[in-house]
This record gives structure tokens, sequence and C-alpha cells, in this order.
């Protein structure tokens, strides 16, 4: 019956095709950004939640991390191998792998199933304790949610329908839509079409107006009110920029090589998957106990760095090794949360190079200039750390950082991490499937990924 109605609501929409195409253009588009908004919301609460009733647990069992987490590594990594394979990860990768041939897309690497995987899966890995983070896996989700709204008012599929999703994804998780077109533009396109340009716009603005309307006009990171002058500037920004460039090509180029190295032990621990996961909750777990800081997304520590809080020097170091860990382990998570948090581990250690400047603004220096080298987009890197801290007048130089990382990790690492890793769910063909395995690179790529 359910399939009889279904069928039915498609021949009617066709009938007044394409009289109707643009309206059913633009209820898709409404209809998905403001599930995107109200998904990315909740999503973020239950996170949340995982992550608070983790600490709960260490405050009560110091060595219970010990246990919890390799098992937890273990379990994930395995469920998300046999249940949705291309759920693992970051998600960001998939998006990209779908928009090579949106049409097989909706059958896995977006695929329900794959996205209800996911979601469930990367709340289990904050319960857990893993450093990873929801704003990854929010824009596969979102980007789902766009192409099944689209498929519902019988719109084609194509490459800007995911990328409208990704992006609106952005905006809703960190509440930033601008940072959402910036990375539409940057990650998720191989070029910027302008007819994509109102479905990019639509579906940012739409999610990020739910995102504020329903969580209220916050500032991720709280605001920011110190400035650099231009001779500061010109000091801090190319240490930031050279030392955050390096650290994050090194990330990158540590995932990308952790799927290709052909050594013997690691080639076997790859080839066993559930034990790799185990070992490597392992080390986070070492780390966690021994630190109490890495644990979760970093949020809170990032926060507190930037607002002025003292930590251990070797505080970026070690989110560095956990956060590596957790991203080459095979679970459901993301990348930008954690790397925001290194990032500010790294602004710590630039503080006490610069012991006389704004210690709150050479944090948000080394934070983008992290975060430029392992993404590769600085113009996105910019823009979160403005609109997440409310730093406009550190625009110049968070720009002169960012565009100082991306110089010294293209120099470092050719290959951008998103782009090789979106070949792992990628036919020879082109056709976008699910790869059973490791989320490493499965070909060579060039700079571009595209």
């Amino acid at each position: 019956m359910a399939r009889m109605t279904k069928t039915r609501v498609r021949i009617l929409l066709q009938r007044h095709a394409p009289s109707a195409l643009v309206w059913r253009r633009r209820v898709a588009i409404l209809g998905g950004a403001i599930m995107i908004g109200i998904v990315a919301l909740g999503f973020a609460a239950a996170a949340d939640r995982a992550g608070e009733a983790f600490t709960d647990i260490v405050a009560r069992w110091w060595w219970a991390p010990l246990l919890m987490t390799p098992v937890g590594y273990a379990a994930i990594a395995w469920i998300t191998l046999r249940v949705a394979p291309a759920a693992r990860g970051s998600g960001i990768p998939q998006v990209m792998a779908a928009t090579r041939d949106p049409d097989h897309a909706m059958t896995g690497l977006v695929s329900a199933k794959t996205v209800i995987v996911k979601l469930v899966l990367t709340i289990g890995t904050l319960f857990v304790g893993a450093s990873t983070g929801r704003e990854g896996p929010t824009v596969q989700v979102a980007a789902s949610i766009m192409g099944y709204a689209h498929r519902v008012m019988a719109i084609p599929l194509r490459a800007s329908v995911f990328i409208a999703g990704g992006a609106a994804g952005v905006a809703a998780a960190f509440n930033t839509p601008l940072a959402g077109v910036a990375f539409a533009i940057e990650e998720l396109a191989a070029a910027y079409e302008q007819r994509m340009t109102l479905l990019v716009m639509t579906a940012v603005l739409i999610a990020g107006m739910v995102s504020l309307g329903l969580s209220g006009d916050y500032v991720y990171f709280g605001v920011m009110r110190q400035t650099l002058n231009v001779r500061e500037t010109l000091l801090a920004a190319p240490v930031a920029g050279i030392l955050g460039g390096l650290a994050g090509a090194l990330f990158s180029r540590s995932v990308i090589a952790t799927g290709r190295t052909r050594l013997a032990p690691v080639a076997w621990l790859r080839a066993h998957p559930t034990l790799f996961a185990g070992g490597l909750g392992l080390v986070v777990a070492i780390i966690g106990v021994a630190s109490g800081l890495t644990w979760g997304t970093g949020y809170g520590a990032a926060r507190g760095i930037i607002t002025g809080g003292d930590v251990p020097h070797w505080f970026g170091a070690a989110k560095f090794v956990t956060t590596l860990a957790t991203a080459v382990s095979g679970m459901p998570g993301g990348i930008f949360a954690p790397s925001l948090s290194v990032g500010a581990g790294i602004g710590d250690m630039l503080r006490s190079i610069f012991p006389d400047y704004p210690p709150g603004a050479i944090v948000l220096l080394g934070m983008v200039a992290y975060f430029t080298g392992v993404v590769r987009a600085p113009l996105t890197a910019v823009i979160i750390i403005s609109e997440t801290t409310a730093s406009r007048g550190l625009m110049m130089p968070l720009v002169a950082s960012a565009l100082i990382a991306d110089f010294v990790a293209q120099a470092v690492s050719k290959e951008r991490l998103y782009h090789v890793l979106s070949a792992g769910f990628l036919r020879k063909d082109g056709v976008a499937v699910a790869v059973a395995g490791h989320e490493g690179p499965t070909a060579d790529r060039d700079d571009r990924g595209h």
C-alpha cells in the first residue's frame, strides 16, 4: 500500500513537470534544510550527553577507560564494518565521493541505513571516550537528508544537491552559516559552479536559521575581543602558520600513510581491523587516563585555553596522538572539533613564545593554522574561527596565518586528506560504493583530488 501511494505521488508530480519543477525543487530545498537543522541539533545534544556520561564514569572509576575504551573501539569498528562500511570515518570523504555519482550514492554512501548507523555509532564513540567530533558525520547525514528530500519530490539528483546538504550540515553543526558556504566552495565542490549558488546559499541559510532559532544565538567557543596590531601580526602570524601548517600536514600524511604502508606489522593489523581498533583504543585510554584532558571532542579544553586557562604544554601533542589513533581506527567520527583542540594546544605553546601578546588572539592563530594544515581549506578555517569566537577584529591575522599554513602544508604533503580518503569510496570506474575495510586511500591522487 505504501509503495503504491508513493508511486501515485510521483506520477502526479511528474504529470505537472516541468511547470511544477521549480516549486518542487524549492520545497525540497526548504524541507531538507529545515530537517537538517533539526537533526543536527538533536545529534549535537545526544553527542554532548554521551560525552558527559563518559566523564561521569571516569570521575567515579578512573581506571574504567582502560577496559571500556579499547573494547568500545573494537566493538564499534566491528559493527561498522559488518553493518555499514560507508559509515566509517569522517563522513566528508563519502559526500565528496557521492558527488561523483549521485544516482548510486543513495544506495550506499548516503543511504538511510548508512546515516542512521553513523548517528548511533558516532554517539557511541563519544560514550567510550574517543577523540573525535560530530561535525564530519553531520555533513554526511545532512547530505543524505537533502538527497532524500529531492528524491521524495521527484527531483533528479545532482552533485549540487549533496554539496548543498553537506554545506548546510557544517552551518548547523557549528552555527556558522558563512563557514558552510566556504566549505562547499573549498572542499566539497571540484569547481564552484554558478548554477548551484542559490541551492547552496538557500540550504545553508535555512539550516542556520533553524539552528539559531532552536538553540539561540550562541558563540561556539565564546566571544573573543582581543586583537593584534600590525607589528604583532607580522611576527606572530608567520610563526603560527609555519608551526601549525607543519603539524597539520604531519597529521594528514600520517593518516594517508597508515592506509598505504606495506610494512608487515601495519599491514597485518589492517587485515584484522577489530584488533587494530582495539589496540588504538588502548593507546587512547592510556593517554587519556594519564592526562585527564584528551577525551572526546576537546571542546572544553580548547575553550579553556582560549579564555586564558592553563594546560600542560604537551596537551597539543597528546591530543594529536589520540585524534590520529581514532582517525585511523575505522570508527565513525570526525576530526573538525579535535583538530581545533589540537590547534588550541599549539596556540598555548605559542603563548610562551610571545608572552607579551594578547594570549587569546595567539591561541586562535594556532587553531586556524593547524586546522588549515589538516583540512587544507584556509577560507573555511578562518571563517569557522571568526564565527565561533566572534573575533572579527582578528580577521587579517587569521587570514595571514591560514595562508602561510596552507603554503607550508602543501609543500610537506601534496595530497589533500579528504580528497585522498574519498578514493576509498570509489571504484576504479568512478561508481560510488561502500567498500569494506580501513578508510585508507586506494589510489594516488593529485593535489586537488578531483
